[in-house]
C-alpha cells in the first residue's frame, strides 16, 4: 500500500499535523449508515466477507451531522443488500476525537469504519489530539454540505454587505451562533469576518449543538446571526421563520435558488463541511479494497443519490493519494483559521 508523503520533524512533533499513515486503494465507493445503538467489537477475518457484518462509527451524538451521514449510509447499504448487518454506533465528544481515539486502538479490525470530515480536522487541532489521521487508514471522501448564514425573519439585514457594514461598527456587539467552537460553522464566520476586514478575535460566538438550538436563540433575540448546515435549517427557511442571507456554496442550492451564494455577493468563503470514511490501522490491502468496493456501490446506488438530494449534500468522491493530499490541505487551512480565532 502506498504511503503518504514522508513526515517532517515538525509534523512528528505536532499532533495536529500527523496526517496519515496508510491510504486505501481499490474500487471506489460511498459510505453506509446504521441504526443500532449497542456497540459490539468484532474481530474481522482477513479472508472474511466484510459485507456480512459492518459497524459504522459516528463520532458524535444522535441527531447530529455525522450521525445523519452514518445512518443515511447504513440505509443505502441495507436497501441495496451491500451489508447484511450494518449497525451505527455513536461515540461522541471533542470534535470527533474521542471516537477517533478509540478507533485508533482497533488495530486490524476491518469490519469497523469511522465517519470523518471537517469537524474532525478542527477537533484534532483544537484539542491537540494525540492521535490523528495517520493512526487510521484513509478510505474515501464522500459528500459535502454547505453552511448558510441566517437571521431572524424580521432582522434589518438582507445582504452580506448589510451584515458586514453593521458588524464593522460594533464588532464585539454582534452575537453569532452555530456549532461547537472550531466547527465549520465557527470557521465560516471567521472567514467572513476576515474577508470583511474584521478581526476574527473580535467575534462574539455562542456555540450550540445544532441548527435547532441556533434558531431558538435567533427567535428569542439572544443572538443576531447563525451559521448552520443548510440541511439543518432548510425547513425553517422555507417556512419563513428565519431569513437566509447567503450560502457558502459555489452555486445556489437546488430548491432555494432565491438564496444567493456568499461568493456572488463578493465574499469568497470556501470552507466546506466534507464527510468521509476511515478504516482502522493495520488492515490488509484486500480488506481495504473490500471496504472501498462496498462504499463505491453504496455511493452509486439510487438510495444514496436520494439521500444526497434530501440532505442538500454534494457528491465529492475522492480516494487514494488525492484524498490524502486533500486532508493535508484542509488541515493547513483549518489550523490557520483556528490560529486567527485565537483558539
Amino acid at each position: 500500500m502506498p504511503k503518504a508523503p514522508p513526515d517532517s520533524s515538525a509534523e512528528t512533533s505536532h499532533p495536529t499535523r500527523r496526517m496519515f499513515g496508510r491510504l486505501a486503494y481499490g474500487a471506489i465507493a460511498v459510505a453506509a449508515i446504521g441504526t443500532a445503538t449497542t456497540y459490539s467489537v468484532r474481530a474481522a477475518s482477513a479472508k472474511g466477507d466484510l459485507s456480512s457484518n459492518l459497524t459504522l462509527i459516528a463520532p458524535a451524538g444522535a441527531g447530529g451531522g455525522w450521525d445523519g451521514f452514518a445512518r443515511e449510509t447504513q440505509q443505502a447499504m441495507r436497501v441495496n443488500a451491500l451489508a447484511g448487518n450494518a449497525q451505527v454506533v455513536n461515540i461522541p465528544g471533542a470534535g470527533g476525537t474521542i471516537g477517533l481515539g478509540k478507533f485508533s486502538t482497533m488495530h486490524g479490525q476491518a469490519d469497523t469504519i469511522l465517519a470523518t470530515g471537517t469537524a474532525m480536522v478542527g477537533g484534532i487541532a483544537l484539542n491537540e489530539s494525540p492521535v490523528g489521521f495517520d493512526d487510521t487508514t484513509l478510505l474515501a471522501r464522500v459528500a459535502e454540505d454547505y453552511d448558510v448564514l441566517i437571521a431572524a425573519a424580521d432582522a434589518p439585514y438582507d445582504t452580506l454587505d448589510d451584515v458586514i457594514s453593521a458588524w464593522k461598527k460594533d464588532p464585539k456587539g454582534f452575537v453569532w451562533t452555530g456549532g461547537s467552537a472550531g466547527s465549520v460553522d465557527h470557521l465560516t464566520i471567521a472567514q467572513l469576518a476576515l474577508l470583511g476586514g474584521i478581526s476574527a478575535a473580535d467575534i462574539t460566538y455562542i456555540p450550540k449543538s445544532g441548527g435547532g438550538e441556533a434558531i431558538q436563540t435567533l427567535l428569542s433575540g439572544t443572538t443576531d446571526f447563525a451559521s448552520c448546515g443548510f440541511n439543518e435549517v432548510s425547513d425553517q427557511i422555507e417556512a419563513g421563520r428565519v431569513k437566509a442571507i447567503g450560502v457558502a456554496a459555489p452555486e445556489r442550492v437546488k430548491g432555494f435558488e432565491d438564496v444567493p451564494t456568499m461568493s456572488e455577493q463578493g465574499y469568497e468563503v470556501t470552507l466546506t463541511n466534507w464527510r468521509g470514511w476511515l478504516g482502522t490501522p493495520g488492515i490488509t490491502d484486500d480488506e481495504s479494497a473490500q471496504l472501498l468496493e462496498i462504499l463505491q456501490k453504496t455511493r452509486d446506488s439510487a438510495a444514496w443519490k436520494d439521500a444526497l438530494e434530501r440532505n442538500k449534500w454534494t457528491d465529492v468522491w475522492l480516494t487514494g493519494q488525492e484524498f490524502a493530499e486533500f486532508v493535508e490541505e484542509d488541515t493547513s487551512r483549518v489550523e490557520k483559521l483556528l490560529k486567527e480565532l485565537g483558539l
